[in-house]
């Protein structure tokens, strides 16, 4: 049995659990449902709904119904995001990739088993939630985390494997053509360490295919990657979008990686 975390306040991260409650549901919710997605008893729901809305973290609902995620989120993103040196160096590089391509351009962060979405320049007829700074979705399942993974040790790369088995479908975007089986993933690794760039195609969005190399830091440790975002309906084939900008994708991590970190 582990001994408890003498430094590890319970509290506060209750408090973070409740707010990360609405990433499974994004709309607003009332007392009910909030205690239904936590597990916390009313008194506890109530004491931290009622801290976080005094804090500007939550806000009720239209018509004063329901908690929905406070704007005062954002001013946290916004910290986070001017604190990353290689997001200021990689927005004008990125800039001008989409102007170039005209295709939706992306850097992603390394985030344990997933990637986050840090920037992103859109184009064309896209989702809302693509075009989204702060969306996460699984390593195994992108052609991000995929082109990362490529860079890690075996046994990191099984690990990731192992404990992705548990991710909840409910809580990510899935298609039909999407297939997480480690012995698939674990070939598209290889075959990503082999070309220096890693595809995918509609795995998380019907329509849409992927081409993403990594970015390295000074110890050739993949920190972040940076992708090309296509339409299915105009390109014959995955391979003929992945000769087109894997050498533009290799180019721009090239320039991004050993340079700067993350802070």
């Amino acid at each position: 049995m582990s001994r408890p975390d003498p430094l590890f306040v319970q509290s506060l991260a209750k408090g973070f659990e409740l707010l990360e409650a609405f990433s499974r549901r994004p709309s607003a919710m009332s007392m009910n449902e909030l205690m239904e997605m936590t597990g916390f008893d009313r008194s506890t729901t109530q004491r931290m709904t009622h801290t976080l809305v005094q804090l500007g973290y939550l806000e009720r609902g239209a018509g004063g119904k329901g908690y929905t995620p406070g704007k005062k989120i954002l001013q946290r993103s916004f910290d986070y995001m001017r604190s990353v040196p290689l997001l200021e160096r990689a927005t004008p590089l990125i800039a001008e990739m989409q102007r170039e391509t005209n295709e939706r351009v992306e850097l992603s962060l390394f985030a344990d088993l997933y990637l986050i979405f840090a920037l992103r320049r859109q184009t064309k007829r896209q989702t809302f939630s693509s075009t989204l700074a702060g969306r996460h979705l699984p390593l195994v399942q992108t052609a991000g985390g995929r082109a990362m993974m490529a860079h890690l040790p075996d046994e990191e790369v099984e690990d990731i494997l192992a404990r992705s088995a548990a991710i909840p479908l409910e809580t990510i975007p899935t298609t039909p053509k999407t297939d997480n089986d480690p012995d698939r993933i674990r070939a598209l690794v290889h075959q990503a360490r082999q070309d220096g760039y890693a595809m995918a195609f509609e795995e998380s969005l019907l329509g849409e295919l992927n081409a993403a190399t990594a970015i390295l830091d000074h110890r050739h440790r993949p920190v972040a990657a940076i992708q090309i975002a296509g339409l299915t309906s105009e390109w014959n084939t995955p391979e003929e979008f992945g000769r087109r900008y894997s050498p533009l994708l290799m180019t721009a991590a090239r320039a991004l990686s050993g340079k700067v970190g993350l802070a």
